[in-house]
C-alpha cells in the first residue's frame, strides 16, 4: 500500500528547459551549443547540485576554460533560474494527492541559490511534508545514499513509497531499493500512471 509519494522538482514540478532558454538568450547555434556543454553538462553543474561549489566558484572555473565566452557565461548564469516555471498540471495532481491524505516529499538535485529562489517564490511547497535536496546533503541522485537519507530521515518504508522522476537512471536507483516508481513524461500520463498504484 502506497503511503508516501516522492517528487523530483526539475521537469516534474517545474519546467527546466535550458536549450530553449539559450536559444531565446543568444539565438546563435554555436554559442548555444558551447554554453550548454560548458555549463549545463559540466562537472561544475554537478558540484553545484552536490553543494560542494558556490555559484561564484563555478562561474570562475567555467570562464577559465572559456575566456572568450566570459560575457555569454555570465549572462547565462545570471538569469537561468527564471526558466524554472511551475507545471500547473502536475501541481494540481500534487494538491489532489495531499487532499487524499498521502504524505508528500521532495527528492531533487538542486543548487542552493536556485532552490532558495524557487522556495521563496512558489507556494506549492506547503503541500510537502519534507524532502531531501542534494546540495544540503552533499549527495546527488542516482547515488543510493540520497534515497536512503530520505527514507531514514522520515522513517519511510521503501515498499510504501512511490517515487516520480523524469530521469530514468534516478527511478532505476529507487527501484533497486524496493521503491515503486514512475518515470515521468508529462502530467497527463502521470494521472494514468498513478491509477496503477493508488
Amino acid at each position: 500500500m502506497i503511503k508516501s509519494i516522492i517528487f523530483d522538482i526539475g521537469n516534474v514540478l517545474l519546467e527546466f528547459k535550458p536549450l530553449d532558454y539559450l536559444k531565446a538568450t543568444f539565438n546563435d547555434d554555436k554559442i548555444e551549443a558551447l554554453v550548454y556543454k560548458e555549463i549545463f553538462q559540466s562537472q561544475e553543474w554537478l558540484h553545484l547540485d552536490r553543494g560542494t561549489l558556490t555559484q561564484e566558484e563555478a562561474i570562475k572555473a567555467i570562464i577559465q576554460r572559456n575566456p572568450n565566452y566570459e560575457v555569454h557565461i555570465k549572462r547565462c548564469m545570471a538569469n537561468w533560474i527564471g526558466i524554472l516555471i511551475p507545471i500547473e498540471g502536475t501541481l494540481q495532481i500534487v494538491k489532489e494527492l495531499k487532499q487524499k491524505g498521502f504524505k508528500l516529499y521532495l527528492l531533487s538535485n538542486f543548487h542552493s541559490l536556485a532552490f532558495e529562489s524557487i522556495y521563496s517564490k512558489y507556494d506549492f511547497f506547503k503541500y510537502f511534508d519534507g524532502g531531501v535536496i542534494s546540495y544540503k546533503e552533499n549527495l546527488v541522485k542516482p547515488e543510493t545514499e540520497i534515497y536512503t537519507r530520505l527514507l531514514d530521515t522520515y522513517g519511510l518504508k521503501a515498499k510504501e513509497c512511490l517515487f516520480i522522476d523524469d530521469t530514468l537512471a534516478n527511478t532505476e536507483a529507487a527501484d533497486r531499493l524496493g521503491m515503486n516508481t514512475i518515470h515521468f513524461n508529462n502530467y497527463e500520463t502521470l494521472e494514468d500512471d498513478l491509477l496503477k498504484f493508488i
